[in-house]
């Protein structure tokens, strides 16, 4: 079964329903929610144990309603943007954590956010809001990379063995995360200014 692009469907078209309640959409909003457990977690309970059972659930809901949209033909609009937009807010919102709890450093946390505040500032100047773009292979890639190295990182702070081994582990694939998170953030850059360029030439052929 493939990783990326899991419950596809080949020769059939990919269609995004006006669709509101579906079990992705659930799924996406679960995810997100898991975030205030994880801070409690962490900050509150220092019960890095829990909050790595938190981050693992929250990281496979993330694949598991990518696949039920596409095998089960529940791709939405909604969904289409509503993804992207939690995936982005939790991983900032669990770097912030992890920084307060002195697990990262801030240049963590300005990794992820720099990159994430131009793009949001290119797609308020140029859109008024969500550009409406797909998301890339790169984009997926960095998104499972960050979600799996994150819980690793958690899991190197409890008293088990081999703990040296698992932080190693971690930081190499949250490093490969960034370097994707960067190169996503690229790709995104160029096409948010293109399709923005298109979006004002049309307007102005048409005024």
């Amino acid at each position: 079964m493939r990783f990326i692009g899991a419950g596809s469907r080949p020769g059939q078209p990919h269609v995004d329903r006006d669709l509101v309640y579906t079990v992705p959409n659930l799924l996406t909003v679960l995810r997100f929610m898991g975030v205030p457990i994880f801070i409690w977690l962490v900050l509150a309970q220092r019960e890095y144990g829990l909050a790595v059972l938190v981050l693992a659930i929250m990281g496979s809901t993330d694949w598991v309603d990518g696949y039920v949209a596409r095998r089960f033909n529940q791709t939405s609009k909604l969904g289409r943007v509503l993804d992207p937009i939690a995936d982005r807010l939790a991983m900032i919102a669990v770097a912030v954590t992890l920084v307060i709890a002195g697990v990262v450093q801030w240049w963590y946390l300005a990794a992820l956010v720099v990159p994430d505040a131009v793009l949001l500032g290119m797609s308020l100047f140029y859109f008024r809001g969500h550009p409406d773009l797909p998301v890339s292979l790169v984009g997926k890639a960095r998104t499972g990379l960050l979600l799996l190295g994150t819980p690793l990182l958690v899991l190197s702070k409890l008293p088990i063995p081999s703990a040296g081994a698992w932080f190693v582990a971690a930081w190499v694939v949250l490093g490969l995360g960034l370097v994707g998170h960067w190169v996503a953030a690229y790709n995104y850059f160029w096409a948010i200014q293109r399709k923005g360029k298109m979006l004002a030439a049309d307007d102005g052929g048409n005024g």
